[in-house]
């Protein structure tokens, strides 16, 4: 009897682990949905508290400036694509690599001229309280990107200083 006792209390045991394991792995899809990065826009809307109409207008605009953005990216693509399938040629065409990059950058420069003209847009939509909320958005989402180009922020020493910024 004091066998079985043993292998009873073993087999519940098992049962129990295997069972936290299946809720975590079961539960995964829920927690991976919530982790997942939500859309900025949804971000912006919430705090805004959007009525109706404006709900529509944004609508409208975001899935233009979707369109637009997929177009320029589209094209961006191709051109590093036939940049770098250059890549394997013998002889290295300055212009042709000067040119591709010139166009890359053009490109780059329609995206960020495109967002601001979204941005300008919503603006448009909002009210007076709205404007200066997504104008704290817009100057934190800033500042979260020059630090992200950037790299992390130094680490303090132990004696709660920062090191000194880097030779430039």
């Amino acid at each position: 009897m004091k066998k079985n006792a043993v292998l009873y209390i073993l087999l519940f045991f098992l049962i129990g682990v295997n069972g936290f394991f299946l809720y975590n792995y079961i539960g995964k899809p829920d927690t991976e949905k919530e982790s997942r990065p939500k859309n900025p826009m949804d971000f912006v809307i919430e705090q805004l508290e959007f009525d109706s109409e404006q709900m529509q207008k944004i609508e409208l605009l975001n899935r233009e400036h979707h369109h637009k953005m997929m177009r320029i990216r589209n094209d961006k693509k191709e051109l590093k694509d036939a940049l770098f399938n250059s890549i394997s040629n013998s002889a290295i065409d300055e212009n042709y690599v000067d040119s591709i990059t010139t166009l890359i950058g053009e490109k780059e420069k329609m995206r960020d001229v495109a967002t601001y003209y979204h941005f300008k847009k919503i603006q448009e939509i909002c009210n007076d309280k709205q404007k200066e909320i997504f104008k704290e958005i817009i100057n934190e989402a800033l500042h979260k990107a020059g630090r992200r180009e950037h790299g992390p922020p130094p680490h303090r020493r132990e004696d709660g200083r920062f090191p000194p910024p880097p030779p430039l």
